[in-house]
């Protein structure tokens, strides 16, 4: 009862505010108010008018009704509050209701204004148009924008890529497809990724006529694999491997570029029929092994930056695009080094000089010991052969011993040198580590990094003069070292053996030596043969015994003769001795 008392008393106010305002009207106007007041108009309609007065409550409109129509102010304010209409203003109106006792027409400006826009959407949408509006806000799962009312955009419709920041899009003004409208749930759906993919779909039918292998196009990195990044150039993505984004060390596509980089490439293979797009970024920039043989000659210092390491050396760059190898064995004169990361690291700024280049392979071979002298060339001189040696026994292995000559120079003694008679089964029996030992220089191998030496070698080899100190046919005495199945090996001194064999025991065929003989025996034998270049001598048992019976019966015949020697004697004598 309140409301409806209070709405009677504001049309009564604006009834009398009304009166008094015409009162002051020109008459001739009143007559074209009058004439046109027989014109009908419905509740609801949308009609146009002319303002005709403003107060500070209500503007006044004819709408060629009989009676003006009144408008709240509060429809004019802007945000400052200031009021944007004056008399003469034409605007359309809606007709929201007509009091025929009071003489008052009710009007609306803003929802005249909703109804045309609703009307203006709906004409786009079915006739597939463009609308432009302001993203106003963030909501979930999208954006609101304001087309004259707040419509919806989803996420997944504001560009054809994903979009993270959507706060940075909030105050943009943008074109938008609608996709749905119904007005009745006052429900509008927008894209903005439908007018994008509508224009990269024309730029990539031109786009497809413009692609030339050579030419240089600008795009956007799409997509980064380990193999390269996909680009689109406006509509068709072309593939920039790895091996053509620089003519240096690419470890990861992802060290380079970014999704949503923008970036230039050329075209370097383009198959038409499936439209697959093959891009190259180096191909942009002179290739630096073009001049590199140039700028790196044979025996010139270069410095660089180890960028890998691997088991058999290390990889230099020289310059972006340019590598070095510095293998291993290159890396020291003397040291033996098992891995290259014992010497140097990634990272390290080195200095080395070129052994060897080829543009056309893309290879440089580097050398990091040629810096410095190689003292294989000093050892040489400083030790010729023949030179007697002192040193440390620095290592002993099964095949001999190594002795310290200068740094990082080893000299070996191989087992066959220690002795010239003496049989070493290992190094180890008869020296230790850290033991001072002489020795004479044998052979120098600078290639092969091999420095010969010889303890032997520092006394004369007794078996050069063997024949003259067992010369054959002398009888010599020694103790059984070995007894073996065919013969017996007897040492006459120490690392001198002499070999009796089975045939030269006994005259009989049946002998054997392993149950007549016993190591550590000592026995007399006759030499039979020499051989010093060979390092043999030959005895017999058996030729001493004929020999010594031989004599044995000259003796006994001899004294036969006179009487003097008796045969049992003889024998005895023949036996003891």
């Amino acid at each position: 009862m309140r409301q409806q008392a209070g709405r009677e008393e504001e049309h009564q106010y604006a009834h009398a505010s009304l009166d008094e305002d015409l009162t002051e009207m020109d008459p001739r106007l009143l007559e074209e108010l009058y004439e046109k007041s027989f014109q009908t108009f419905q509740e609801g309609e949308v009609v146009k008018g002319k303002v005709v007065h403003v107060t500070d409550d209500y503007v006044v409109v004819d709408i060629g009704y009989k009676s003006e129509g009144i408008i709240s102010i509060d429809e004019f304010r802007d945000n400052n509050g200031n009021v944007s209409v004056k008399v003469g203003d034409e605007i359309e109106v809606l007709l929201e209701y007509h009091d025929d006792e009071e003489g008052v027409v009710y009007l609306s400006k803003e929802k005249a204004t909703k109804i045309k826009v609703w009307d203006e959407i709906t004409r786009i949408y079915e006739e597939d148009g463009v609308i432009k509006g302001k993203i106003v806000a963030k909501v979930k799962g999208g954006l609101s924008v304001d087309i004259g009312i707040i419509a919806f955009l989803p996420g997944s419709q504001v560009d054809l890529r994903p979009v993270r920041d959507l706060d940075a899009l909030i105050g943009k003004e943008m074109e938008f497809k609608i996709l749905k409208c119904n007005k009745r749930r006052r429900n509008v759906v927008l894209s903005r990724r439908a007018i994008l993919e509508k224009e990269r779909e024309a730029k990539r039918a031109q786009l497809l006529k413009e692609i030339e292998e050579g030419k240089v196009f600008e795009g956007v990195v799409k997509n980064i694999t380990d193999y390269g990044v996909f680009v689109d150039l406006g509509g068709v993505d072309g593939l920039l491997h790895i091996t053509d984004m620089s003519w240096g060390r690419v470890g990861h596509p992802s060290e380079m570029f970014q999704i949503g980089d923008p970036i230039k490439v050329m075209i370097l293979h383009f198959d038409r029929e499936n439209e697959r797009v093959s891009l190259g970024l180096k191909q942009l920039f002179p290739d630096p092994w073009a001049k590199a043989a140039e700028k790196y000659p044979e025996g010139s210092k270069v410095k660089g930056k180890v960028v890998s390491i691997t088991d058999y050396g290390a990889f230099v760059e020289l310059e972006k695009g340019v590598e070095g190898l510095i293998h291993i064995s290159e890396m020291s004169w003397t040291e033996k080094i098992r891995h290259p990361s014992k010497i140097l690291s990634v990272g390290d700024e080195v200095e080395a000089v070129v052994l060897s280049i080829d543009p056309e392979r893309r290879r440089i071979s580097l050398g990091l010991k040629q810096l410095m002298p190689n003292p294989w060339d000093i050892v040489a001189e400083k030790y010729p052969v023949g030179t007697i040696i002192e040193g440390k026994v620095k290592n002993i292995t099964d095949f001999g011993i190594f002795i310290g000559i200068d740094e990082g120079i080893d000299g070996l003694v191989h087992i066959s040198d220690i002795s010239w008679t003496k049989r070493i089964r290992h190094p180890s029996e008869v020296f230790q580590k850290g033991q001072v030992v002489r020795a004479k220089v044998l052979h120098i191998d600078k290639e092969e990094k091999r420095f010969s030496l010889g303890i032997k070698q520092l006394e004369p080899d007794p078996w050069e003069s063997i024949d003259e100190k067992y010369p054959v046919g002398s009888v010599v005495s020694g103790v059984v070292s070995n007894v073996t199945d065919f013969g017996v090996f007897v040492e006459l001194e120490e690392g001198i053996e002499g070999l009796v064999h089975v045939s030269e025991i006994d005259e009989s065929e049946k002998v054997d030596p392993l149950k007549t003989f016993q190591i550590g025996q000592r026995i007399e034998a006759k030499v039979i043969n020499v051989s010093s270049q060979e390092r043999k001598i030959g005895l017999s048992i058996k030729r001493l015994a004929e020999e010594r019976e031989k004599e044995t019966l000259e003796q006994f015949k001899s004294g036969a003769e006179d009487g003097s020697v008796k045969l049992g004697e003889v024998i005895k004598k023949s036996e003891e001795s």
